[in-house]
């Protein structure tokens, strides 16, 4: 049985004791949150009546004696909470972002190595079926290497609270989760941005609610990104819409269950060369799906197992280094070059 402890009982926890319970050999130790009482409403929410309610991470630490927290904090607090469980040998387990800024990145990814323990993201877009499906299909060559990359994400939500008085809220709460989906699907690695930030005027954000930005993904591979969470009307996914061109045809994902792909064939209409459908395969049985439910369980193999997850911290900095590398062209003006080594 492996034991964890959960630092923060706001709304996204949910989703994460949602997944926990559905998992065989998981139990929940210890619920920490500032708000005890909050903690206390999980717990009766997820009939944890054995697990240990507190403040202090270190407090139900050293009570529980865990192998794993999940950390479901707000990232300015990302850091604490990740040196109090190495501190203790924990492995962690964090809700995305990884931190708040590039050099808390580094401290937790460092600490993580220097403690040998397991450090991944929930990056939970990776786990969703169309996106394992688009990389195989990618990686099957059957249109080609992939040239340029264009998503869009248009949606409009009146969240309230901390979102609503962020800087650059758009960059750094939602689009990492299409930053990485774009590197993951045709295997990029980032080496430099340009983007522009701007504010409607109808917006209700205070700053960064809308975003453009186009990276360069090394390997002639180019990745365009256009989003708003001010955008009303004709809104996205909450994955965005995405078109994906390649050296010999195109690919589309609409974000929910249209998927499809065109590839050249032979012969001319006038100027334009002749197109014909292709099937983008089912999933594979051995592809890894299920948003938090996935992640968790890949974690919990890469301990049991001594491997690597696939969302290890020490590769996700590469898509929050995109964000941040967005946030520093915006705020500047100017091209920024992405640092591409492994963390």
């Amino acid at each position: 049985m492996m034991k964890a402890v959960l630092v923060g009982c706001g709304a996204m926890s949910k989703q994460w004791l949602d997944a926990a319970r559905q998992i065989d050999g998981l139990a929940i130790a210890g619920l920490v949150d500032l708000d005890a009482k909050r903690a206390q409403t999980r717990a009766r929410e997820y009939d944890l009546s054995n697990a240990v309610i507190g403040t202090s991470v270190d407090a139900v630490l050293d009570e529980t004696k865990p192998d794993a927290v999940f950390d479901v904090v707000v990232p300015a607090a990302r850091r604490e909470v990740a040196l109090s469980a190495f501190a203790h040998h924990c492995h962690l387990l964090t809700e995305k972002p990884l931190a708040d800024s590039p050099e808390n990145a580094r401290a937790i990814i460092d600490a993580a190595r220097r403690a040998g323990r397991i450090h991944a993201v929930v990056q939970n877009r990776r786990y969703v079926a169309n996106v394992r499906r688009i990389r195989r299909f990618l990686d099957s060559g059957a249109i080609g290497n992939p040239t340029s990359i264009h998503a869009d994400f248009f949606i409009a939500p009146h969240f309230g609270g901390f979102r609503e008085e962020m800087e650059h809220v758009l960059l750094l709460d939602m689009a990492i989760h299409t930053f990485d989906a774009a590197r993951y699907m045709v295997a990029g690695e980032p080496a430099s941005v340009y983007c522009q930030e701007w504010e409607p005027a109808s917006s209700w954000y205070r700053q960064g609610s809308s975003a453009s930005a186009v990276f360069d993904l090394g390997g002639g591979k180019v990745f365009t990104y256009a989003g708003s969470w001010c955008a009303d009307g004709f809104r996205t996914s909450w994955e965005g819409s995405w078109r994906i061109v390649a050296e010999r045809g195109s690919l589309m994902w609409d974000g929910h269950d249209g998927l499809k792909a065109e590839v050249v064939a032979s012969g001319r209409d006038g100027i334009i060369d002749k197109t014909q459908a292709i099937e983008v395969p089912a999933l594979d049985p051995a592809d890894q799906v299920g948003g938090h439910l996935g992640i968790i369980r890949d974690f919990m193999r890469a301990i049991e197992t001594g491997s690597e997850p696939e969302t290890r911290g020490a590769d996700n900095i590469k898509s929050l280094a995109m964000v941040f590398g967005a946030i520093e062209s915006a705020e500047t003006g100017r091209r920024v070059a992405i640092a591409t080594q492994e963390g």
